[in-house]
């Protein structure tokens, strides 16, 4: 098991970008994925991309693909998701989890999650 501690978040404007970070505090190297995810209000939880921790192979929604990426520090044993030309559509709490097995895209292969961080957009 590992802890997942997100930062980053807050306002932006249409069109802004935001960063946010997620921390893994454990055993990292049990990790094979870190996925994000977002849910809106009244809408069901959304998977964003993951990242392979390894060789940080990445792999994005259709939906953000063109404006989102995850990135990774090793050594700072940190994941990051960058979105570019935030729309307000992206107001969303976001989520990062931690996943044991390979091609995870669904909530139920992530063993571990963040605690969530609220991105609103401003038109």
């Amino acid at each position: 098991q590992v802890q997942l501690v997100q930062s980053g978040g807050g306002l932006a404007q249409a069109g802004g970008s935001l960063t946010l970070s997620c921390v893994i505090h454990g055993r990292a190297f049990s990790v094979y994925e870190v996925g994000w995810f977002r849910q809106a209000t009244g809408k069901e939880r959304e998977f964003l991309g993951r990242i392979t921790w390894i060789a940080a192979e990445t792999h994005y929604a259709d939906s953000v693909k063109e404006r989102f990426s995850i990135s990774r520090d090793g050594a700072a044993q940190t994941v990051y998701l960058t979105m570019n030309s935030l729309k307000p559509e992206d107001t969303a709490v976001y989520y990062c989890a931690a996943s044991r097995t390979y091609d995870a895209e669904t909530e139920d292969k992530y063993d571990d999650w963040g605690q969530g961080t609220q991105v609103t957009v401003s038109s």
